[in-house]
């Protein structure tokens, strides 16, 4: 039993209760402890924000109110316990709650959060759902305004899961492998110093393709086609599409266009000594190591997937044209060209 929940008085409980019944579960009344719930529901919110703070409030209440246990970090739980007066019955993933005992992840943020997110899930079988409350968000699911019915979907056991693939990285130097990563959208190998290019060969299933100077190269998934490599004249490739991709980045050269290779190819990038350019892998725009000159990068698809919680059948494209707002005014559909 964590901390915060072992001094919470009985009438506190029923404060949050009622706060939940406000949200319109009143009819999902639940006897027994948080601990006592089956269904544990693990709760991510960037909650340095206010909204998600308050979206995480939210949430945690619903959740409990339906007769489901909100997990969340002792961290994440200490900061939303500082900003609000109401207790919290809140159990804590890795003290009272195994990660393994987790039905599913609610990730209140942007795709950062879903990322962070991802991270501590990597090695179980969590599925994540994320509900926008950053700008794009296109790994989310749902927005804030559409919480309240998120969470009726995850209560009745209305959503599906998807798998996303990942890839794994490693960084080779003078023939020992020297660092290991992984990615749910790239791993972008960049130069370390904005004066200096870096001088790469790339290569697919050791076989080299071409060299050239650039500010970098990204190596994704389909699911990171909108992030990063999007940004540098990628492809958009559909989540279903399986596929690792290959995107220069600001290359001086005739043959420096995106690549698309097979799910089982090996991509890799060598770092060219000669003008001694050091350079960086970020993986996910979150974890970075330093690249010696000569360094060598490595990219294969993982065998462990990140799994997503869907409760939109929206088809993909659907997705492309909400997210980034496209213009399809005009559009009239297929034709029936049968006669009748």
């Amino acid at each position: 039993m964590a901390e915060h929940e072992s001094h919470a008085p009985q009438e506190a409980t029923a404060q949050v209760v009622a706060a939940g019944a406000r949200h319109g579960f009143e009819g999902h009344g639940f006897e027994g402890s948080v601990e006592q719930r089956h269904r544990k529901i693990l709760v991510f919110a960037h909650v340095g924000r206010k909204e998600a703070r308050d979206a995480a409030r939210q949430a945690c209440t619903q959740l409990y109110e339906a007769g489901l246990a909100p997990v969340m970090t002792r961290s994440d739980l200490e900061t939303l316990s500082e900003n609000w007066d109401e207790p919290i019955p809140v159990q804590v993933v890795h003290e009272s709650v195994a990660l393994i005992d987790i039905e599913l992840g609610v990730v209140l943020g942007g795709d950062g959060s879903i990322l962070r997110a991802a991270e501590m899930v990597r090695r179980t079988s969590v599925p994540l759902i994320g509900v926008n409350l950053g700008h794009v968000g296109f790994l989310a699911e749902s927005e804030e305004s559409d919480l309240t019915e998120t969470v009726r979907c995850i209560v009745n056991n209305e959503y599906t899961v998807e798998e996303r693939m990942a890839i794994d990285v490693e960084v080779w130097n003078d023939g020992k492998r020297v660092h290991s990563d992984w990615a749910l959208n790239e791993a972008s190998v960049e130069k370390g110093n904005r004066e200096k290019m870096i001088e790469v060969i790339i290569e697919v299933d050791c076989r080299p393709l071409s060299s050239f100077g650039c500010d970098g190269v990204v190596m994704g998934t389909p699911t990171g086609s909108t992030a990063y490599a999007f940004s540098g004249g990628g492809p958009v490739v559909w989540p279903e599409v399986e596929a690792i991709l290959m995107v220069p980045l600001s290359a001086h050269a005739l043959f420096a266009r995106p690549l698309v290779a097979a799910p089982t190819s090996t991509l890799a990038v060598e770092m060219m000594p000669g003008n001694g350019a050091s350079g960086v892998l970020w993986c996910d725009g979150r974890r970075t190591v330093e690249l010696d000159p000569g360094s060598r990068i490595e990219v294969r698809r993982s065998e462990k997937s990140v799994l997503l919680a869907r409760i939109h059948p929206a088809p993909f494209s659907e997705r492309l044209v909400r997210k980034f707002e496209l213009p399809i005014r005009g559009w009239r559909g297929p034709q029936d060209t049968e006669k009748h």
